[in-house]
């Protein structure tokens, strides 16, 4: 391991309580509120941004997805491709994850971190200038594709924690 690895293996953890905070307690019909036809639940934000994590850490990892290799797919029994991780989704599509559960999103999410920093621990400081993609200018190295995730993840779980707040005041 190295200091690299640890503060990733920090970041990722805290995306993980931040998520865990965003869902304990709702109910299905809670996640699945939306503030308006065009905006985005608690329960399609935390699936898309467990969704963007497996598929960019196995992408990196050059494993399967957890969503796959798993069956989350088909105990999540979502109306689309089980290749789809959100992006592009209509609002019709995120309005098909109502009547999801807490405890669901947060099996899936806890099976992704698992994988995550089990990838992490294995990485060396050097391993963070590999070109990951090159569809890019400049190419994306692993530690850029790594804080992308990163950042996504913080942003939609801070969206998940806004949506949460609102439905919380009196």
């Amino acid at each position: 391991m190295t200091a690299s690895g640890d503060l990733l293996i920090d970041a990722f953890g805290r995306i993980r309580e931040a998520v865990h905070e965003a869902v304990d307690g709702l109910s299905p019909d809670e996640l699945a509120v939306r503030l308006d036809d065009g905006a985005n639940s608690i329960a399609w934000l935390i699936w898309h941004l467990t969704r963007i994590q497996d598929d960019h850490i196995a992408d990196v990892a050059g494993t399967e997805e957890v969503w796959i290799a798993q069956e989350w797919s088909e105990r999540f029994e979502l109306p689309f491709s089980r290749r789809s991780t959100g992006y592009g989704h209509s609002p019709k599509d995120v309005a098909s994850l109502g009547g999801i559960s807490g405890e669901l999103l947060v099996e899936y999410h806890d099976a992704v971190h698992e994988r995550t920093v089990k990838y992490l621990g294995t990485l060396k400081d050097a391993d963070l200038g590999r070109v990951v993609d090159d569809a890019w200018t400049p190419s994306v190295t692993l530690g850029v594709r790594l804080v992308s995730v990163i950042a996504d993840d913080l942003q939609h779980v801070g969206q998940a924690a806004f949506v949460r707040g609102w439905l919380e005041r009196p």
